[in-house]
Protein backbone atom coordinates (compact mmCIF):
# COMPACT_ATOMS: atom_id res chain seq x y z
CA UNK A 1 0.00 0.00 0.00
CA UNK A 2 1.19 3.57 -0.88
CA UNK A 3 1.52 6.50 1.28
CA UNK A 4 -1.47 8.45 0.92
CA UNK A 5 -3.34 5.11 2.72
CA UNK A 6 -1.05 5.86 5.34
CA UNK A 7 -1.61 9.01 5.76
CA UNK A 8 -5.44 9.12 5.84
CA UNK A 9 -5.09 6.31 8.12
CA UNK A 10 -3.18 8.82 10.40
CA UNK A 11 -5.89 11.32 9.89
CA UNK A 12 -8.51 9.05 10.74
CA UNK A 13 -6.83 7.89 14.00
CA UNK A 14 -5.41 11.16 15.30
CA UNK A 15 -9.09 12.33 14.54
CA UNK A 16 -10.83 10.47 16.11
CA UNK A 17 -9.02 10.03 19.39
CA UNK A 18 -8.73 13.54 19.60
CA UNK A 19 -12.35 13.68 19.44
CA UNK A 20 -13.24 10.75 21.94
CA UNK A 21 -10.63 12.06 23.93
CA UNK A 22 -12.25 15.70 23.93
CA UNK A 23 -15.84 13.96 25.21
CA UNK A 24 -14.73 11.15 27.89
CA UNK A 25 -12.39 14.13 29.52
CA UNK A 26 -15.77 16.66 29.10
CA UNK A 27 -17.54 13.75 31.74
CA UNK A 28 -14.70 13.53 33.95
CA UNK A 29 -12.34 10.73 32.24
CA UNK A 30 -9.18 10.80 31.32
CA UNK A 31 -7.86 11.84 27.75
CA UNK A 32 -6.45 8.12 27.53
CA UNK A 33 -9.97 6.69 28.16
CA UNK A 34 -11.03 8.65 24.80
CA UNK A 35 -8.12 7.51 22.96
CA UNK A 36 -8.69 3.60 23.76
CA UNK A 37 -12.01 3.58 23.02
CA UNK A 38 -11.08 4.97 19.63
CA UNK A 39 -8.75 2.16 19.24
CA UNK A 40 -11.73 -0.49 20.25
CA UNK A 41 -14.30 1.53 17.74
CA UNK A 42 -12.09 1.17 14.88
CA UNK A 43 -11.78 -2.58 15.33
CA UNK A 44 -13.83 -5.35 14.53
CA UNK A 45 -16.48 -5.00 17.62
CA UNK A 46 -17.64 -1.25 16.14
CA UNK A 47 -16.34 0.04 13.07
CA UNK A 48 -15.92 -3.59 11.70
CA UNK A 49 -19.51 -4.72 12.53
CA UNK A 50 -21.14 -1.81 11.22
CA UNK A 51 -19.31 -1.14 7.87
CA UNK A 52 -16.71 -4.29 7.60
CA UNK A 53 -16.24 -3.51 3.87
CA UNK A 54 -15.21 0.06 4.54
CA UNK A 55 -12.98 -1.33 7.63
CA UNK A 56 -11.14 -3.56 5.55
CA UNK A 57 -10.69 -0.64 2.93
CA UNK A 58 -9.16 1.46 5.26
CA UNK A 59 -7.04 -1.13 7.52
CA UNK A 60 -6.21 -3.51 5.14
CA UNK A 61 -3.46 -6.38 6.38
CA UNK A 62 -1.22 -5.62 3.91
CA UNK A 63 -0.46 -1.74 5.55
CA UNK A 64 -0.50 -2.62 9.03
CA UNK A 65 2.88 -3.00 8.89
CA UNK A 66 3.74 0.15 8.58
CA UNK A 67 1.51 1.05 11.17
CA UNK A 68 2.82 -1.66 13.66
CA UNK A 69 6.22 0.34 12.85
CA UNK A 70 4.99 3.73 13.97
CA UNK A 71 3.09 2.19 17.01
CA UNK A 72 6.88 0.17 17.91
CA UNK A 73 8.24 3.76 17.70
CA UNK A 74 5.55 5.25 19.62
CA UNK A 75 5.86 3.11 22.49
CA UNK A 76 9.63 2.95 22.67
CA UNK A 77 9.43 7.05 22.81
CA UNK A 78 6.42 6.64 25.71
CA UNK A 79 8.53 4.00 27.91
CA UNK A 80 11.37 6.23 27.69
CA UNK A 81 9.44 9.27 29.58
CA UNK A 82 7.81 6.62 31.91
CA UNK A 83 10.87 5.42 32.88
CA UNK A 84 12.03 8.74 33.34
CA UNK A 85 9.18 9.73 35.55
CA UNK A 86 9.28 6.47 37.88
CA UNK A 87 9.96 7.79 41.30
CA UNK A 88 10.62 4.70 43.55
CA UNK A 89 10.14 6.44 46.94
CA UNK A 90 13.53 7.03 49.51
CA UNK A 91 13.35 7.25 52.89
CA UNK A 92 11.38 5.44 55.74
CA UNK A 93 8.78 8.20 55.89
CA UNK A 94 7.69 7.15 52.27
CA UNK A 95 9.38 3.62 50.94
CA UNK A 96 7.59 1.41 53.85
CA UNK A 97 4.12 1.97 53.59
CA UNK A 98 4.40 2.34 49.25
CA UNK A 99 5.77 -1.46 49.51
CA UNK A 100 2.88 -2.00 51.73
CA UNK A 101 0.59 -0.34 49.36
CA UNK A 102 2.41 -1.50 46.45
CA UNK A 103 3.15 -4.85 47.39
CA UNK A 104 -0.20 -6.12 48.47
CA UNK A 105 -1.78 -4.30 45.67
CA UNK A 106 0.16 -6.89 42.79
CA UNK A 107 0.37 -9.63 45.10
CA UNK A 108 -3.57 -9.76 45.78
CA UNK A 109 -5.00 -9.35 42.14
CA UNK A 110 -2.16 -11.46 40.64
CA UNK A 111 -3.22 -14.77 43.50
CA UNK A 112 -6.73 -13.96 42.43
CA UNK A 113 -5.67 -14.24 38.79
CA UNK A 114 -4.29 -17.58 39.61
CA UNK A 115 -7.45 -18.72 41.26
CA UNK A 116 -9.28 -18.83 38.49
CA UNK A 117 -6.78 -19.13 35.54
CA UNK A 118 -7.42 -22.91 35.73
CA UNK A 119 -10.68 -21.87 33.93
CA UNK A 120 -9.71 -19.12 31.88
CA UNK A 121 -6.53 -21.91 30.31
CA UNK A 122 -9.16 -24.41 28.91
CA UNK A 123 -10.56 -21.83 26.18
CA UNK A 124 -8.68 -18.95 26.13
CA UNK A 125 -4.75 -20.20 26.04
CA UNK A 126 -3.19 -20.55 22.57
CA UNK A 127 -2.26 -24.41 21.60
CA UNK A 128 1.15 -25.30 22.87
CA UNK A 129 1.14 -23.13 25.25
CA UNK A 130 1.57 -24.46 28.70
CA UNK A 131 0.01 -24.01 32.04
CA UNK A 132 2.55 -21.92 33.33
CA UNK A 133 3.02 -19.21 31.34
CA UNK A 134 -0.78 -18.89 31.17
CA UNK A 135 -1.30 -18.62 34.69
CA UNK A 136 1.87 -16.13 35.43
CA UNK A 137 0.77 -13.95 32.20
CA UNK A 138 -2.69 -13.49 33.69
CA UNK A 139 -1.50 -12.71 37.31
CA UNK A 140 0.57 -9.79 35.82
CA UNK A 141 -1.96 -8.54 33.49
CA UNK A 142 -4.43 -8.34 36.13
CA UNK A 143 -1.51 -6.97 39.01
CA UNK A 144 -0.73 -4.32 36.64
CA UNK A 145 -1.08 -0.32 37.80
CA UNK A 146 -0.95 2.93 35.32
CA UNK A 147 1.95 5.24 37.22
CA UNK A 148 0.80 7.68 34.26
CA UNK A 149 -2.72 7.56 34.24
CA UNK A 150 -2.80 8.02 38.31
CA UNK A 151 -0.83 10.76 37.78
CA UNK A 152 -2.94 12.69 35.98
CA UNK A 153 -5.75 11.43 38.08
CA UNK A 154 -3.80 12.91 40.72
CA UNK A 155 -2.98 15.76 38.99
CA UNK A 156 -6.07 16.83 37.57
CA UNK A 157 -8.15 16.33 40.74
CA UNK A 158 -6.52 18.42 42.59
CA UNK A 159 -4.75 15.66 44.56
CA UNK A 160 -0.86 16.15 43.98
CA UNK A 161 0.07 17.49 48.05
CA UNK A 162 -2.32 15.18 49.50
CA UNK A 163 -1.31 11.98 51.47
CA UNK A 164 -3.77 9.65 49.02
CA UNK A 165 -2.08 11.20 45.71
CA UNK A 166 1.65 11.41 46.93
CA UNK A 167 1.29 7.50 48.49
CA UNK A 168 -0.58 6.31 45.53
CA UNK A 169 1.91 7.08 43.26
CA UNK A 170 4.68 6.02 44.94
CA UNK A 171 2.78 2.72 45.49
CA UNK A 172 2.25 2.40 41.71
CA UNK A 173 5.97 2.76 41.38
CA UNK A 174 6.77 -0.12 43.37
CA UNK A 175 4.15 -2.53 41.46
CA UNK A 176 5.00 -1.39 38.35
CA UNK A 177 8.58 -2.58 38.82
CA UNK A 178 7.27 -5.80 40.31
CA UNK A 179 4.85 -6.09 37.11
CA UNK A 180 7.39 -5.28 34.55
CA UNK A 181 10.26 -7.88 36.28
CA UNK A 182 7.04 -10.49 36.14
CA UNK A 183 6.20 -9.99 32.67
CA UNK A 184 9.57 -9.98 31.78
CA UNK A 185 10.28 -13.94 33.02
CA UNK A 186 7.17 -14.70 31.30
CA UNK A 187 8.07 -13.45 28.14
CA UNK A 188 11.15 -14.80 28.65
CA UNK A 189 9.92 -17.87 29.50
CA UNK A 190 7.18 -18.34 26.56
CA UNK A 191 9.71 -17.57 24.28
CA UNK A 192 12.06 -19.92 24.97
CA UNK A 193 9.14 -22.57 24.07
CA UNK A 194 9.97 -24.84 26.87
CA UNK A 195 13.88 -24.95 25.72
CA UNK A 196 15.49 -24.08 29.27
CA UNK A 197 18.81 -22.65 27.61
CA UNK A 198 17.36 -19.93 25.05
CA UNK A 199 15.43 -18.96 28.53
CA UNK A 200 18.41 -18.61 30.30
CA UNK A 201 20.31 -17.06 27.42
CA UNK A 202 17.77 -14.24 27.47
CA UNK A 203 17.99 -13.98 31.58
CA UNK A 204 22.03 -13.78 31.16
CA UNK A 205 21.62 -11.14 28.56
CA UNK A 206 19.25 -8.74 30.37
CA UNK A 207 21.16 -9.40 33.38
CA UNK A 208 23.96 -8.33 31.37
CA UNK A 209 22.48 -5.33 29.97
CA UNK A 210 21.40 -4.16 33.10
CA UNK A 211 24.67 -4.48 34.78
CA UNK A 212 26.10 -2.25 31.54
CA UNK A 213 23.04 0.70 31.61
CA UNK A 214 23.48 0.94 35.57
CA UNK A 215 27.29 0.87 35.51
CA UNK A 216 27.67 2.72 32.19
CA UNK A 217 25.03 4.44 30.91
CA UNK A 218 23.79 5.93 33.77
CA UNK A 219 26.62 7.47 34.97
CA UNK A 220 27.21 8.44 30.85
CA UNK A 221 24.18 9.94 30.72
CA UNK A 222 23.97 11.84 34.11
CA UNK A 223 27.84 13.25 33.06
CA UNK A 224 26.70 14.53 29.44
CA UNK A 225 23.54 16.10 31.11
CA UNK A 226 25.50 17.80 33.78
CA UNK A 227 28.11 18.80 31.05
CA UNK A 228 25.53 19.88 28.48
CA UNK A 229 22.16 20.71 29.96
CA UNK A 230 23.26 22.12 33.09
CA UNK A 231 19.88 23.52 33.27
CA UNK A 232 18.06 20.57 32.38
CA UNK A 233 17.13 21.96 28.88
CA UNK A 234 18.47 19.07 26.60
CA UNK A 235 19.97 20.42 22.74
CA UNK A 236 19.03 18.39 19.71
CA UNK A 237 22.18 16.94 20.05
CA UNK A 238 21.65 15.79 23.51
CA UNK A 239 18.17 14.95 22.73
CA UNK A 240 19.36 12.82 19.68
CA UNK A 241 22.01 11.23 22.28
CA UNK A 242 19.13 10.14 24.82
CA UNK A 243 16.78 9.34 21.51
CA UNK A 244 19.66 6.95 20.02
CA UNK A 245 19.90 5.58 23.63
CA UNK A 246 16.59 4.47 24.02
CA UNK A 247 16.50 2.71 20.45
CA UNK A 248 19.06 1.05 20.91
CA UNK A 249 18.36 -0.45 24.69
CA UNK A 250 14.94 -1.23 22.89
CA UNK A 251 16.83 -3.09 19.81
CA UNK A 252 18.78 -4.93 22.22
CA UNK A 253 15.85 -6.45 24.43
CA UNK A 254 13.90 -7.27 20.84
CA UNK A 255 17.18 -8.83 19.98
CA UNK A 256 17.19 -11.08 23.28
CA UNK A 257 13.23 -12.70 22.82
CA UNK A 258 11.79 -9.63 25.21
CA UNK A 259 9.89 -6.62 24.02
CA UNK A 260 11.38 -3.31 22.82
CA UNK A 261 9.22 -1.86 25.56
CA UNK A 262 11.41 -3.06 28.64
CA UNK A 263 15.43 -1.77 26.68
CA UNK A 264 12.92 1.80 26.47
CA UNK A 265 12.11 1.72 29.94
CA UNK A 266 15.39 0.46 31.62
CA UNK A 267 17.17 3.51 29.58
CA UNK A 268 14.50 5.81 30.91
CA UNK A 269 15.55 4.43 34.47
CA UNK A 270 19.39 5.35 33.62
CA UNK A 271 18.33 9.27 33.40
CA UNK A 272 19.24 11.21 36.13
CA UNK A 273 15.88 11.75 38.62
CA UNK A 274 15.79 15.60 37.44
CA UNK A 275 11.80 16.96 37.22
CA UNK A 276 13.83 19.51 34.66
CA UNK A 277 14.25 17.11 32.43
CA UNK A 278 11.89 15.29 32.80
CA UNK A 279 9.73 18.58 31.66
CA UNK A 280 11.45 18.96 29.05
CA UNK A 281 10.74 14.80 27.84
CA UNK A 282 7.26 15.66 28.29
CA UNK A 283 6.94 18.74 26.10
CA UNK A 284 8.97 17.69 23.48
CA UNK A 285 8.87 14.10 23.49
CA UNK A 286 5.91 12.49 25.41
CA UNK A 287 3.28 15.17 23.65
CA UNK A 288 3.63 14.28 20.14
CA UNK A 289 4.09 10.91 20.99
CA UNK A 290 0.48 10.70 22.80
CA UNK A 291 -1.13 12.54 20.38
CA UNK A 292 0.28 10.97 17.02
CA UNK A 293 1.88 7.79 17.24
CA UNK A 294 0.23 6.38 20.48
CA UNK A 295 -3.45 6.57 19.36
CA UNK A 296 -1.55 4.22 16.28
CA UNK A 297 -0.97 1.69 19.36
CA UNK A 298 -4.66 1.94 20.21
CA UNK A 299 -6.15 1.05 16.87
CA UNK A 300 -3.76 -1.67 16.54
CA UNK A 301 -4.43 -2.63 19.62
CA UNK A 302 -8.29 -2.44 19.08
CA UNK A 303 -7.87 -4.28 15.52
CA UNK A 304 -6.31 -7.04 16.89
CA UNK A 305 -9.80 -7.93 19.16
CA UNK A 306 -12.21 -9.98 18.20
CA UNK A 307 -16.35 -10.40 17.91
CA UNK A 308 -16.03 -13.49 20.44
CA UNK A 309 -17.10 -11.06 23.40
CA UNK A 310 -20.21 -11.45 22.14
CA UNK A 311 -20.53 -15.35 23.50
CA UNK A 312 -22.25 -16.08 26.94
CA UNK A 313 -18.40 -17.89 28.12
CA UNK A 314 -16.42 -14.49 26.57
CA UNK A 315 -19.07 -12.79 28.91
CA UNK A 316 -18.48 -15.20 31.91
CA UNK A 317 -14.98 -14.77 31.54
CA UNK A 318 -15.38 -11.13 31.19
CA UNK A 319 -17.08 -10.69 34.25
CA UNK A 320 -14.66 -12.91 36.14
CA UNK A 321 -11.44 -11.00 34.87
CA UNK A 322 -13.36 -7.96 36.18
CA UNK A 323 -13.99 -9.14 39.37
CA UNK A 324 -10.61 -10.87 40.00
CA UNK A 325 -9.03 -7.34 38.71
CA UNK A 326 -11.12 -4.90 40.62
CA UNK A 327 -11.57 -6.36 44.48
CA UNK A 328 -7.89 -7.62 43.83
CA UNK A 329 -6.90 -4.03 43.37
CA UNK A 330 -9.50 -2.20 46.07
CA UNK A 331 -8.51 -4.85 48.70
CA UNK A 332 -5.08 -4.87 48.19
CA UNK A 333 -4.16 -1.25 47.88
CA UNK A 334 -6.54 -0.41 50.67
CA UNK A 335 -5.84 -3.02 53.48
CA UNK A 336 -1.73 -2.05 52.35
CA UNK A 337 -2.72 1.82 53.46
CA UNK A 338 -4.32 0.22 56.53
CA UNK A 339 -1.83 -1.59 57.50
CA UNK A 340 0.14 1.39 57.24
CA UNK A 341 -1.84 3.52 59.52
CA UNK A 342 -3.74 5.55 56.78
CA UNK A 343 -7.89 5.88 57.64
CA UNK A 344 -10.34 4.12 56.00
CA UNK A 345 -11.61 6.75 53.20
CA UNK A 346 -7.52 7.87 52.57
CA UNK A 347 -7.33 3.71 52.52
CA UNK A 348 -9.95 3.20 49.93
CA UNK A 349 -9.03 6.83 48.01
CA UNK A 350 -5.88 4.86 47.70
CA UNK A 351 -6.77 1.55 46.51
CA UNK A 352 -9.44 3.54 44.42
CA UNK A 353 -6.44 5.06 42.23
CA UNK A 354 -4.71 1.88 42.17
CA UNK A 355 -6.97 0.21 40.30
CA UNK A 356 -5.84 2.86 36.98
CA UNK A 357 -4.44 0.81 34.41
CA UNK A 358 -4.85 2.50 31.08
CA UNK A 359 -2.29 2.47 28.38
CA UNK A 360 0.18 0.46 30.89
CA UNK A 361 -2.41 -2.26 30.72
CA UNK A 362 -2.56 -2.14 27.04
CA UNK A 363 1.16 -2.70 26.35
CA UNK A 364 1.28 -5.30 28.97
CA UNK A 365 -1.36 -7.51 26.91
CA UNK A 366 0.09 -6.81 23.35
CA UNK A 367 3.11 -7.79 24.93
CA UNK A 368 1.46 -11.19 25.36
CA UNK A 369 -0.57 -10.86 22.02
CA UNK A 370 2.66 -10.84 20.11
CA UNK A 371 4.65 -13.82 22.58
CA UNK A 372 1.81 -16.01 21.94
CA UNK A 373 0.96 -16.25 25.47
CA UNK A 374 -2.74 -15.40 25.25
CA UNK A 375 -5.47 -15.62 21.98
CA UNK A 376 -7.06 -12.73 20.93
CA UNK A 377 -10.16 -13.31 22.66
CA UNK A 378 -8.45 -13.13 25.87
CA UNK A 379 -6.45 -10.26 24.92
CA UNK A 380 -10.05 -8.81 24.34
CA UNK A 381 -11.23 -9.38 27.57
CA UNK A 382 -8.63 -7.53 29.24
CA UNK A 383 -8.78 -4.55 27.67
CA UNK A 384 -12.32 -3.96 28.07
CA UNK A 385 -11.52 -5.03 31.39
CA UNK A 386 -8.71 -1.99 30.98
CA UNK A 387 -11.17 0.40 29.51
CA UNK A 388 -13.69 -0.73 32.85
CA UNK A 389 -10.98 -0.31 35.43
CA UNK A 390 -9.18 3.15 34.26
CA UNK A 391 -13.00 4.76 34.24
CA UNK A 392 -14.33 3.77 37.80
CA UNK A 393 -10.84 5.19 38.94
CA UNK A 394 -11.98 8.98 39.08
CA UNK A 395 -15.63 8.48 40.75
CA UNK A 396 -14.28 6.03 43.10
CA UNK A 397 -11.30 8.60 44.09
CA UNK A 398 -13.89 11.62 44.30
CA UNK A 399 -16.51 9.59 46.12
CA UNK A 400 -13.94 8.21 48.53
CA UNK A 401 -11.42 11.04 49.41
CA UNK A 402 -12.58 14.06 51.67
CA UNK A 403 -12.05 17.62 50.62
CA UNK A 404 -8.17 18.34 51.19
CA UNK A 405 -8.71 21.69 52.05
CA UNK A 406 -10.84 20.72 55.13
CA UNK A 407 -9.48 20.10 58.54
CA UNK A 408 -8.87 16.53 59.56
CA UNK A 409 -6.10 14.36 60.88
CA UNK A 410 -4.06 12.62 58.49
CA UNK A 411 -2.13 9.25 58.70
CA UNK A 412 1.43 9.46 59.41
CA UNK A 413 3.42 8.15 57.29
CA UNK A 414 5.71 6.90 59.02
CA UNK A 415 4.27 3.68 59.59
Amino acid sequence: MGHPLLLVQLLVIVVASRLLAWLLRWLGQPAVVGEMLAGLALGPLLFGMLAPSWQARLFPAASLGALQSLSTLGLVLFMTVVGAELRVPRGSRLLRPAMWVGGLAFVLPGLLALGVSPWLFRGYAPVGVSYGPFAMFMATACAITALPVMARVVKERGLTDSLPGRLGIAAAAVADVLAWVALALVVALISAHGDWLPFWRTIAGLVLLLGVAWVVLRPSCAWLLSRHAPDGHANGAVLAFLLAGAIGCAAITEWLGLHAVFGAFLFGLCLPRDDRLLQGLIERVEHVTLATLVPVFFVLAGLSTTAQLLSADAGLALGLVLTVSILGKLIGGTLGARVSGQGWRDSLAIGSLMNARGMMELIVIKVGLDAGVITPAMFTILLVMAIVTTMMTTPMVVAFHRDSTAPEKRGDLSG
